[in-house]
């Protein structure tokens, strides 16, 4: 049964909203902001409203004045029966009214199972999208469901289970009256449109050649030509027509399970992969099937159980290589794992236009250094910017991938996981930690500030009319200027 929490509705939710941040990272996905935001701010400083929330990594999208997450609560496991949930568990989708933080309503779905996660993952990572009269949410534990505007379930749509040892993270968008979203995984990826207004299946198109991602897509509109679907995916970038799923041109290179949104700017798409195995200088080799076949297979099966999977070199590997769990390793996930060893961390400026295999033609520059692992590249006066773990930021020339500047976010040391978002001038960029640095941006970039939260966080900011809005891990703030604050 869904749980409906009662609480005051605005009169005009009903109505189409103006889409201010429809979906994460904001319009296309930039994460680039229309008006400017506090520079300085914290728990004492700037701070309009403080909203006590569920647990979750989404980031907010915002419709008129309303404001949407998704949370998790309960469902967890015996440690001796992992498969079991032993507690009843929801999964919340939230309003928040943006001008005062007050939760306006919520709904709950039931969580009928609890997939693998990593622990810096969450049930509830996957943003929210909008087209200012829905809200479309997706949580790996049960699928896609509808909400109008104010929080009357439309449809649903089950999903699942999926074949994620980390637990998913792709977002839903909203494109051409479509839901689109991508379901990779370590076996049977697909990528999937939805009517957005029924819940039925437009298309589905089966995705054999790639394994795990977390990626959510970005749409390409030609001025001729069909709108395309720009989806990342482990070892190949692809798109796909936006009305039909038909795959139009991909380029090959990419590094294992990517994780960040790909940016359409001026003509270009900037897509970049990250992968801890990825940054060895050259690709590490690897022997074929049969040759470890002849050396370990002792029954002669054609397969490789792990007692059989003996050498210290690759036996670390036999999870993540056992793609369908079954025990075993079969030639198709060998030669999988062969591809992950040998592929390296790329980020990649692809000129639009190509059809086909465009890896030899249309990549205008690539990258394989000072790489994110989860956030997503920012594009900004010409300029993108990297924040890889560490708190070491690069900026370089968009058009021909250049370095302008590197070095350290002083005060922000620490590992990242949201993707930097530009707002009048500056960049922002928030780390797990949640210390929120802020940089005038521009070819010699310095930081302005450093800002503790003094709470972990994931979630990507959000701003709009002045304002930021950040997640943690527990809490939604939004900062204005001093005018602003209560």
């Amino acid at each position: 049964m869904t749980r409906v929490f009662a609480i005051p509705l605005l009169a005009a939710c009903a109505a189409a909203q103006t889409i201010h941040w429809p979906q994460f990272r904001g319009p296309d996905g930039l994460g680039i902001a229309k008006s400017g935001a506090p520079v300085e701010f914290g728990p004492e400083k700037n701070l309009v409203w403080r909203t006590e929330i569920p647990t979750g990594h989404s980031s907010p999208v915002i419709a008129g004045d309303l404001m949407f997450l998704t949370g998790e609560e309960g469902g967890k496991k015996a440690p001796a029966e992992r498969d079991k949930i032993t507690t009843d568990g929801v999964l919340s989708t939230f309003a928040v009214n943006r001008q005062t933080g007050k939760i306006v309503w919520r709904k709950d779905v039931p969580r009928p199972r609890l997939e693998k996660y990593q622990p810096t993952n969450s049930a509830a990572s996957p943003s929210a999208a909008t087209d200012g009269r829905n809200i479309y949410v997706f949580f790996g534990d049960f699928g896609l469901i509808s909400y109008t505007i104010d929080g009357k379930e439309r449809w649903r749509k089950p999903l699942g289970p999926f074949n994620n040892v980390n637990g998913h993270g792709s977002s839903p968008i909203v494109a051409n009256g479509k839901v689109i979203l991508v379901c990779d995984q370590d076996t049977d990826s697909y990528l999937l449109a939805l009517n957005k207004d029924t819940g039925e299946v437009a298309w589905k198109v089966e995705r054999p050649e790639v394994t795990r991602s977390y990626v959510t897509p970005t749409v390409y509109r030609p001025a001729k030509g069909p709108a395309e679907l720009i989806v990342p995916g482990a070892y190949l970038l692809t798109s796909y027509e936006l009305e039909t799923g038909r795959k139009l041109w991909w380029v090959r290179g990419q590094s294992w399970q990517p994780k960040s949104l790909p940016l359409v700017v001026n003509g270009m798409i900037y897509a970049h992969s990250w992968e801890s195995s990825g940054e060895a200088e050259t690709p590490l080799e690897t022997p074929g099937f049969t040759e470890v076949c002849a050396q370990w297979d002792k029954d002669g099966d054609k397969r490789l159980s792990k007692a059989e999977f003996q050498d210290p070199k690759f036996a670390r590997g036999f999870v993540n290589t056992d793609l369908n769990n079954d025990g075993f390793l079969s030639q198709p996930e060998w030669e999988n794992f062969q591809a992950r060893r040998s592929s390296r961390n790329s980020l990649v400026a692809v000129r639009v236009g190509g059809r086909g295999d465009v890896t030899n033609t249309h990549v205008a520059w690539s990258m394989q250094k000072f790489l994110p692992n989860v956030p997503s590249p920012l594009v900004y006066g010409g300029i993108i910017y990297l924040i890889k773990d560490g708190g070491v930021l690069t900026a370089a020339d968009a058009a021909t991938g250049k370095i302008l500047k590197q070095g350290r976010l002083n005060g922000a040391i620490d590992t990242y996981y949201a993707s930097p978002v530009a707002a009048g001038g500056h960049i922002y960029f928030l780390s797990q930690q949640g210390k929120a640095a802020v940089v005038k941006a521009g070819a010699e970039w310095e930081i302005v500030q450093v800002n503790d939260l003094g709470e972990e966080a994931f979630a990507t900011p959000a701003v709009i009319d002045g304002r930021l809005y950040l997640r943690t891990r527990n809490a939604l703030y939004c900062f204005g200027a001093a005018h602003q604050t209560r």
